[in-house]
């Protein structure tokens, strides 16, 4: 036996954003044909997981980055339309996995967000007391709701995360003037991408109440 077939297999570690950068994660180089696998992928995976009663099956759709990777996820998916299924689908993911990537620094911003936005804090349902923990298992409990609960309110839950978290990185953006002006901008221009996610969320949202969401 070759010392290649005698090897075991390699497993693929999932590379994670931040919130800002999944937006413009490139695809896949034919726009044709990637738009067309990724409206059909999205479509299979959303009608699978809501056909079924099996809660395993919803537990392997959440953790679908986890084992292949957010890469292969965003070379389906990145470049469709954000106001589309597959657009939907990929923003969810990347959420989840920014959340699941720093989960501190990400509670820290719902924290200091959420006093100023109580209606998107009730919406999005983050459990008090507030910490690392609360938000991953958020992020989990909203995507699975796209499997086995309202596709819809799944996406409204998740824009409403990103109006609390993108008001707490601009308070923080606010403290961060006078010592980093880098710092700041970034926080503000991350702010201001997440708000542009939450408004594409809902009216996805809105579309798939009308059944206009492909």
């Amino acid at each position: 036996m070759s010392e290649s077939n005698s090897m075991p297999p390699r497993h693929h570690k999932p590379k994670l954003y931040a919130p800002l950068d999944f937006a413009n994660f490139p695809g896949g180089a034919d726009p044709a044909r990637v738009s067309e696998a990724a409206h059909l992928a999205a479509q299979a995976l959303v009608h699978h997981g809501r056909d079924s009663d099996d809660p395993e099956i919803t537990r392997r759709l959440v953790k679908l980055a986890d084992k292949q990777g957010l890469e292969s996820i965003a070379e389906l998916w990145a470049e469709s339309p954000a106001r589309s299924l597959p657009g939907a689908l990929w923003r969810l993911y990347a959420l989840r996995a920014a959340t699941q990537q720093n989960p501190e620094r990400v509670a820290a911003f719902y924290t200091a967000g959420k006093d100023v936005a109580q209606v998107s804090k009730v919406v999005a349902g983050v459990a008090e007391p507030l910490g690392a923990d609360e938000v991953k298992a958020m992020a989990d409990t909203i995507l699975s709701g796209a499997f086995e609960g309202e596709f819809d309110v799944a996406l409204e839950r998740f824009a409403a995360f990103c109006r609390v978290v993108a008001l707490g990185q601009t308070h923080h953006a606010d403290s961060a003037e006078t010592g980093s002006s880098g710092t700041a901008s970034q926080l503000t221009r991350n702010a201001r991408q997440l708000v542009k996610t939450a408004e594409d969320l809902e009216h996805s949202a809105a579309a798939w109440r009308r059944g206009e969401l492909d």
